[in-house]
C-alpha cells in the first residue's frame, strides 16, 4: 500500500526533478499520530531559479491539488533553487500548530 507521504513524494519527483527533496510527515507533532494530515517538504529544483516564491508554491500546489483538497491539512514548502540552497545554512521549523482542522 503506497502511503500519502509516498504519493507526495512521488508526483514532485515527476513533476520537477529535484536535487534535493525531503517530504516529511510531521502529523505526529499537531495531535494526529495515526493521521498523514501535516507536511513539510523540502524541495531544490533548479526549474525554481527566477522564479518569484509565490510562483514556486503555486507550481507545487498544482501538482498537490487532490491531497490538499482532500486528506492533507497543512503544507509548510520550503523551495529554493540550487544557489539558494548552497546559500543556506538551515531550513526553517516548521510552526506549531494552532488546532483546527477541516472537520471542525
Amino acid at each position: 500500500m503506497t502511503t500519502l507521504q509516498e504519493v507526495i513524494q512521488d508526483k514532485l519527483l515527476t513533476e520537477f526533478s529535484p536535487l534535493h527533496l525531503d517530504v516529511i510527515n510531521e502529523s505526529h507533532l499537531h495531535g494526529t499520530p495515526s493521521d498523514d494530515s501535516h507536511f513539510k517538504v523540502v524541495i531544490v529544483a533548479e526549474l525554481f531559479d527566477g522564479m518569484r516564491l509565490l510562483q514556486r508554491h503555486r507550481a507545487i500546489n498544482k501538482i498537490l491539488r487532490d491531497e490538499l483538497a482532500g486528506p492533507v491539512h497543512a503544507l509548510a514548502l520550503h523551495v529554493y533553487s540550487p544557489v539558494e540552497w548552497h546559500q543556506l545554512h538551515e531550513v526553517p521549523s516548521s510552526p506549531a500548530c494552532r488546532g483546527g482542522s477541516k472537520l471542525d
